[in-house]
């Protein structure tokens, strides 16, 4: 069987940084074929990378039969509207960075669209598709449901640190500069960058064992970039603490305790092929741990490639992704709601 010819929409630090280096490592399943993006001498310094075609119209792209997948890699804002454009064209599968959508009518027209043309989407949260994390959920089972606390932590080094660690230098692009939004606006617009951008990584995971937000408690920023969040799920309760760019060793950690459970996962940075989180679970019956040898980007991408060759179904339904997108909209509206409430 040929490798999945990939249609990747947009090239930047992303694409060349995560989804390419990760792609190099499954030459057997996938190949990208062409890379779409709006400055033409970024898309063709990307494509020339991996020998593929380079355009700046997306209408191309998805044009092109060798173009089996598209990845979804623009900024938050294109999203529904290029997740529906690539499933209309025929294409057999989408990936879709994070946020796949943000608002609700967004994520509704994306899963109204997949079930129309039946064409998978997945939505590239990659600690949910982390062998590790999938493992320790497992073995932790109908415990989940006990869970009163979780806590997780975020210290990570600015992502340009880690985007030239992990790619040639990057293409300069034209700076693009707005008006400066007053105090107030910008800490409303960190706050909701933090939760849709970082904190969505983490939210369909404590989603799973706290599934319904009561109350948000308390929201305040971290500059210079970050955010510290509390907030009550019934009887339960989550802290998020988050901090960028940080000076000493990475650490992004998500702990969850209950009457006979401690799940502890060490996720590794978003920018470094290391193999997947630590996870180790203790509850009465002893301690369990998992680490394997790919991560959570390099399992979507798989997971992708055996729904549309028909090996699998899809592990996490559009339909769920909705229902973890609302989630966050949901702190990131009540976390507004206490900023400008405190203002």
């Amino acid at each position: 069987m040929r490798p999945l010819g990939v249609g990747m929409i947009g090239a930047g630090p992303v694409t060349q940084a995560i989804h390419l280096p990760t792609l190099a490592t499954l030459a057997d399943r996938f190949r990208v074929r062409h890379v779409m993006d709006v400055d033409p001498e970024v898309a063709t310094a990307v494509a020339a990378r991996v020998g593929a075609r380079a355009t700046t119209d997306v209408d191309q792209l998805l044009a092109d039969d060798d173009v089996d997948v598209v990845a979804i890699c623009s900024p938050h804002e294109f999203h529904a509207d290029q997740v529906a454009a690539a499933a209309r064209a025929g294409k057999r599968g989408v990936l879709c960075e994070k946020p796949f959508a943000t608002t609700v009518d967004e994520a509704q027209r994306i899963a109204a669209v997949s079930a129309e043309t039946g064409i998978p989407v997945v939505v590239g949260a990659m600690h949910a598709y982390d062998p590790a994390v999938v493992a320790s959920f497992q073995a932790l089972g109908a415990q989940a449901a006990d869970t009163q606390l979780v806590h997780v932590r975020t210290y990570l080094p600015a992502n340009e640190a880690m985007v030239d660690l992990a790619t040639d230098p990057l293409p300069a692009r034209p700076p693009t500069r707005g008006p400066e939004p007053d105090a107030l606006e910008a800490e409303v617009a960190m706050l909701r960058g933090g939760i849709l951008g970082l904190a969505t990584h983490d939210l369909p995971l404590v989603r799973s064992v706290l599934p319904e937000i009561t109350e948000v408690t308390s929201a305040t920023t971290v500059q210079p970039f970050g955010y510290e969040l509390a907030f009550r799920c019934g009887a339960g309760a989550a802290r998020l603490v988050a901090l960028m760019p940080g000076q000493w060793q990475p650490d992004w950690t998500l702990d969850a305790w209950g009457p006979g459970h401690h799940l502890h996962l060490a996720f590794p940075p978003s920018y470094v092929l290391a193999g997947s989180t630590v996870a180790e679970l203790r509850t009465a019956a002893g301690s369990r741990s998992w680490r394997c040898a790919t991560n959570g980007y390099q399992r979507e991408w798989l997971h992708l490639a055996d729904v549309v060759t028909g090996r699998a179904e899809l592990a996490i339904s559009v339909q769920e992704a909705v229902a973890d997108l609302l989630y966050a909209l949901q702190l990131a509206d009540g976390a507004e709601k206490l900023i400008r409430g405190a203002a």
